[in-house]
C-alpha cells in the first residue's frame, strides 16, 4: 500500500495562537503516516537534507516516492 506524509516548513510558535498551531499539527498526525516539521530538524525545503531525512524515515528510494 501507499504511505502518506506531510513535509512542512514551519517554525517554533511562541505566539499567543500557538495552541491553534499545535492542535493543527496533532490533527495532521492522525491522518498521515509521517509528519516532518522543519523546525524540529533545523533544516527547511528546498535543502536536500530534509528530503533525504524523509526518505530515510520511510526507508524508501527517491524513485519510490
Amino acid at each position: 500500500g501507499f504511505k502518506t506524509g506531510v513535509l512542512t516548513n514551519n517554525w517554533v510558535d511562541d505566539s499567543a495562537g500557538r495552541l491553534f498551531t499545535a492542535t493543527l499539527m496533532n490533527l495532521l498526525r492522525r491522518h498521515f503516516d509521517l509528519v516532518i516539521e522543519s523546525c524540529q530538524l533545523g533544516v527547511q525545503k528546498p535543502d536536500p537534507k530534509i528530503y533525504t531525512y524523509a526518505l530515510d524515515v520511510l526507508q524508501a528510494k527517491p524513485h519510490e516516492v
